[in-house]
């Protein structure tokens, strides 16, 4: 890593790397260690039906990725990063603790009711909502940190290498961090207590928000400028009361704010270039604008451009999103229902079985960045681009579902010549043949999620940063949404999704997501095919775009 920065009396750099990459791996250990079990803990502590169950993971998953949305505009708006993720961790902890109390107090939580019994008292109300509200807080609080981490460390860099490095390792430190909450933390969660599982998360969240605190003297800290969605809208209106006026033939004519040089905007979307017309009465004396709402500038002109111009690239990969967001939720509840154990003595948590996708994702990011991207380079003498990693991403990640679909066809051919309806819900097949189809998805993740922040943050306006690492986080949520969307559709409309699976066809649904993810990537190849990036200098296998 290059020098401190504050060497030179400057802040940011690197020397803040491990400040913002530790606060990150602590958020990460709280919330996964909690809502990777969370499927379980609804089923096994609050009798909660287990496909309902998965619907409520999806809608914590999809809030917890709209929620960074919410935050980078308030971020970019009005409190900076720095406020935003020190707020939001407070959240997460108020909320952690609410949940960890629901696990120790039994007054918080149903008393279970016995088997054979003909009157089981009625759940209060007052539990679910003590519940549901640590829920809301605990996610509320982590999407509140989630891209405003990822911004803040990439704004303390100045090269667009050295931002790439740090994406594609601080998404190692994600995923790798996600596997230690999804593995050991729910392992205690199921095998010491609830309590001690829960209680972890809390500790770990106090020990990021002091860890974030004490490097706050190192870190550079940009003043957020208003709302930028202001200036966007301005085009829109600008463009609608100028759109009479003829387009001027070159740049003269047109409005560049505080900036020397009289360049004409770009072609594209020519609608919006009259947003930049100057006309009589709309430049004050001073050179600033007299009517906000009737001029732009260029450069802001060329920022909404640039937001159109992604927008179907962008609307591409919900699909993507949707089908991960299906499997996620159905593999925990095929992890029920098969064979968890490793030896005589140890069993896996069925929440933990997703860790397979987070360590094929964490082994391939450290793959890529030190071999795969390097030899890349050197036998096409080109970096591979933001837009090749996430179409490989997008290839892969049908060809998992498609894995998906084989192995649920197959375990359902052994519930049925064992008769597994007629006794114990176990079937007798290990919960391991569900590595294979986690594991390319994971590695789909590992193409396709990095090359995306990278492409979004390289691409975005200056205006927008927290935005654009946001983008994957509207996309996941939307996502998680969608999948819930979807799983209810097949539950109305077909026999697929019965409350035991081993009398559904899950195999049916993996295999509407095989040609839905054929479809899609059709598309994203058509967007990619006309997508241009834009004059940016060529940066090395980050993920970021080159020159070509």
């Amino acid at each position: 890593m290059e020098a401190p920065s504050e060497a030179h009396g400057k802040l940011g750099g690197w020397i803040t790397f491990p400040f913002i990459i530790a606060t990150s791996v602590g958020l990460t250990l709280t919330f996964a260690g909690w809502q990777s079990n969370l499927i379980v803990y609804l089923i096994e502590e609050f009798e909660v039906e287990s496909i309902d169950a998965a619907q409520i993971s999806n809608l914590v998953n999809g809030a917890g990725s709209l929620i960074p949305v919410l935050a980078a505009i308030i971020a970019d708006s009005f409190l900076g990063c720095f406020s935003t993720i020190w707020i939001s961790s407070i959240i997460s902890l108020l909320g952690t603790i609410f949940l960890a109390l629901t696990a120790t107090l039994d007054s918080l939580r149903p008393k279970p009711c016995e088997v054979d019994s003909t009157s089981c008292s009625p759940k209060p109300r007052v539990q679910y909502v003590v519940l549901y509200a640590a829920i809301i807080l605990a996610t509320l609080g982590s999407g509140g940190t989630r891209s405003t981490l990822s911004t803040m460390g990439a704004d303390q860099l100045d090269k667009p290498k050295d931002q790439g490095i740090f994406f594609n390792w601080f998404f190692f430190f994600w995923y790798a961090a996600s596997v230690v909450a999804s593995t050991a933390i729910v392992y205690v969660e199921d095998n010491v207590s609830w309590k001690v599982g829960f209680f972890i998360c809390v500790a770990t969240n106090v020990l990021a928000l002091v860890i974030f605190l004490m490097g706050s003297r190192f870190y550079s800290n940009s003043k957020p400028g208003g709302s930028p969605f202001t200036s966007l809208a301005r085009v829109v209106v600008a463009s609608i009361r100028k759109r009479k006026v003829p387009l001027p033939s070159t740049g003269e004519y047109f409005y560049h704010g505080w900036e020397s040089h009289s360049v004409a905007p770009s072609k594209n979307c020519r609608f919006l270039n009259h947003a930049a017309i100057e006309s009589e009465g709309d430049i004050k004396p001073d050179g600033s604008t007299a009517k906000s709402w009737s001029l732009c500038s260029v450069q802001e002109v060329e920022d909404f451009k640039s937001l159109i111009r992604i927008l179907p690239l962008w609307s591409s990969s919900f699909f993507l999103g949707t089908s991960i967001g299906v499997q996620a939720s159905l593999s925990v509840l095929q992890a029920l229902a098969m064979d968890r154990h490793i030896g005589p003595h140890f069993q896996i948590p069925a929440g933990s079985i997703l860790v397979f996708v987070l360590i094929s994702t964490a082994i391939f990011l450290a793959l890529l960045d030190k071999f795969l991207f390097p030899a890349w380079k050197k036998l096409t003498s080109k970096s591979l681009t933001p837009l090749q990693r996430i179409g490989i991403g997008h290839v892969l990640n049908a060809l998992g579902m498609g894995v998906s679909a084989l192995v649920e066809s197959k375990r359902l051919k052994v519930a049925k010549s064992n008769n597994v309806d007629q006794g114990s819900n176990i079937v007798p097949m290990s919960v391991l043949w569900l590595v294979p189809q986690l594991a390319i998805v994971g590695i789909a993740e590992a193409f396709h999620y990095p090359g995306q922040v990278a492409l979004y943050y390289q691409e975005f306006p200056t205006t927008l940063k927290n935005m654009a690492t946001a983008m994957i986080s509207v996309l996941v949520g939307i996502a998680f949404y969608l999948a819930t969307a979807l799983i209810d559709v097949v539950r109305k409309t077909t026999t697929w999704l019965p409350g035991n699976i081993n009398k559904g066809r899950l195999d049916n649904v993996y295999w509407v997501l095989v040609v839905g993810g054929v479809l899609n990537f059709g598309y994203y190849v058509t967007c990619a095919w006309f997508y241009k990036y834009q004059d940016l200098k060529e940066v090395d296998h980050s993920g970021s775009p080159s020159d070509e």
